[in-house]
């Protein structure tokens, strides 16, 4: 009866032995995280360079699903000749209104030979096309008429490769801030790399935002111009009445003068009178 009891006991040790073992193995190898904090100073090498160029066939893979159109910059410039430049500038700003666009930079020019009034309006992608043709309507005589476009996807493309790189690499700092720094040195590096990371993430985020401003708003340089017709100054001829009349009121004008200057004289003329009787009374005696 004892050896019974005892092969029993020596059974549910070896059991006991072997799940005790099995919780220990799944324990060690359950809290192996991505990154210990010894590879804290080799996060760094997974930050792509400026100048580096992203791996063009994976990343395209997977930003192709994100971006499912080309990012098209689309500006154009319109030099028109109309009748009158205020009352066209006045019906262009009404038509803008209506496509949700607006003006800037206005510049109004006016001098001797013409009108010109210069403008730009940004107006939305989806628009562009109607709002160039509706204001070319406008035109006595299209001078210039020019519209460019610039495919920036491939900015996009690798910009937002280069951002989400840079999330990631952030998001594995901030893993070993929060539970492998240990030492106050690993935990200053890590702070460091992870401002500098936001740094060029905001960066980043900054570009692609201009980018979609750039893509949402074309924008169109038009330019309204009115010629002014030249008159010709009319010049008369001087003839004999007219010379005749100019002397004559010269004369009067010339008398007039010297009458006010004896008037004005008029003690010195009675000196000079006194004068010339007491030297004649001399003369005599």
């Amino acid at each position: 009866m004892k050896v019974y009891l005892n092969e029993i006991q020596i059974r549910i040790l070896i059991a006991l032995m072997l799940f005790l073992g099995f919780i220990s193995c799944n324990q060690s190898s359950e809290y192996k995280e991505n990154i210990s904090v010894s590879e804290v100073y080799d996060i760094s090498n997974a930050l792509p360079s400026k100048d580096a160029k992203t791996d063009g066939n994976k990343n395209r893979i997977t930003l192709n699903n994100k971006i499912d159109q080309l990012k098209i910059i689309k500006s154009g410039t319109l030099k028109l000749k109309v009748k009158d430049v205020k009352e066209t500038a006045k019906r262009i700003k009404v038509i803008t209104g209506k496509f949700n666009a607006y003006v800037a930079n206005l510049k109004y020019v006016n001098n001797s030979h013409q009108k010109e009034n210069n403008f730009k309006i940004k107006v939305p992608k989806e628009y562009f096309d109607v709002l160039l043709d509706s204001i070319s309507a406008y035109a006595d005589v299209i001078d210039q008429e020019t519209v460019n476009t610039q495919d920036v996807t491939e900015q996009f493309v690798d910009v937002s490769s280069r951002l989400e790189t840079k999330l990631q690499v952030k998001e594995r700092y901030e893993n070993v801030l929060r539970k492998k720094a240990k030492t106050v040195e690993d935990i200053i590096y890590a702070e460091e790399k992870l401002g500098s990371i936001q740094e060029e993430i905001e960066a980043a985020q900054g570009r692609l935002k201009y980018l979609s401003n750039r893509v949402a708003f074309s924008s169109i340089d038009v330019i309204l111009y009115e010629e002014i017709k030249f008159k010709d100054e009319i010049v008369q001829l001087d003839t004999f009445w007219t010379k005749s009349k100019e002397g004559l009121l010269f004369g009067l004008g010339l008398l007039e003068n010297l009458v006010l200057v004896l008037v004005h004289s008029w003690s010195i003329l009675v000196l000079i009178l006194v004068g010339i009787l007491l030297y004649r009374k001399r003369k005599r005696v």
